[in-house]
Order: structure tokens, then C-alpha cells, then sequence
């Protein structure tokens, strides 16, 4: 549930910089400060993303021994 919230959140993310992106390439909008702007909002997102990851990997360590199954001896 949590993987698909952040690959969906991520899909709209890229949506609307392509769309961002296009409406500067054909000058309807001025993008100076606009990208600015964008660029330091995607480096938040990569480092709160990178912070959540660390979080859940190293300090969070709950059902991993439930997934693997036990090898007869």
C-alpha cells in the first residue's frame, strides 16, 4: 500500500513537470523563476525520500523473518 502511494505520487510528479515543462518549450508560460523553484522542490522531495528510506530499512524492523521460509535440516 505505501509503495503504491509513492509510485503514484511520483507519477504525478512527473505529469505536471512534462506539462510544466511543455507550456515553457512553446512560451506560453515564462519559466525563469519557475524552474528555480521546481529544481529545489524536487531536491526536498529526494531528501525527505532518502530520509524515509533509511528510516524504514535500518530503524524499522517489523515481519521480516515472517516472508522466509525455513530450510529443513
Amino acid at each position: 500500500m505505501f509503495r503504491k502511494g509513492i509510485a503514484i505520487l511520483l507519477a504525478v510528479l512527473v505529469f505536471f513537470f512534462t506539462v510544466l515543462s511543455l507550456l515553457a518549450i512553446w512560451d506560453i508560460i515564462d519559466i525563469q523563476h519557475i524552474v528555480r523553484r521546481s529544481l529545489s522542490s524536487l531536491f526536498i522531495i529526494f531528501v525527505s525520500s532518502a530520509v524515509m528510506l533509511f528510516i524504514f530499512s535500518v530503524l524499522y524492523k517489523g515481519g521480516d523473518n515472517n516472508n522466509n521460509p525455513k530450510i529443513p535440516e
